[in-house]
C-alpha cells in the first residue's frame, strides 16, 4: 500500500464507516494520545519500567498504526499530500543534513 492509497482507503473508511472526520482539534488530541500510549509501551518494552496488566496485548506496532491513521486524517482534512509531504522533507534533509551526521564525533 502506497501513502497517497492510505489516504485514500482512510478517507473512504472515514465516509462510510467512520461517518464524518472529527475536527481538526478533536484529531490533533487523539494523535496525542495515540503518541503517548506508544511512548507507554515503548517505555515498558524497551525502557526500564515494568508492564502493568493492562498494558499485557498491546503491540507497538499497533499503536504505531493508530497514530499513523490519525496522522493520515489530519493531512486529509488539511489537504496535506504526504507523499509530496514526505518527498520534501527527504529533499530538505539531504541537503540541510548531507553531512551534519557523517561528522558527527558522538556517532562513530
Amino acid at each position: 500500500m502506497t501513502i497517497q492509497q492510505a489516504q485514500q482507503d482512510v478517507d473512504e473508511w472515514i465516509k462510510t464507516v467512520g461517518v464524518r472526520y472529527f475536527n481538526e482539534l478533536t484529531n490533533l488530541g487523539i494523535l496525542m494520545e495515540e503518541v503517548g500510549e506508544l511512548s507507554r509501551i515503548m517505555v515498558r518494552k524497551y525502557g526500564e519500567q515494568s508492564f502493568k496488566e493492562s498494558d499485557k496485548g498491546k503491540e507497538v506496532s499497533d499503536e504505531m498504526a493508530d497514530i499513523l491513521w490519525v496522522l493520515i486524517c489530519l493531512a486529509n482534512q488539511t489537504g496535506v499530500d504526504l507523499t509530496k509531504a514526505l518527498e520534501k522533507n527527504f529533499e530538505k534533509k539531504n541537503v540541510s543534513d548531507a553531512t551534519r551526521h557523517i561528522n558527527n564525533p558522538k556517532l562513530k
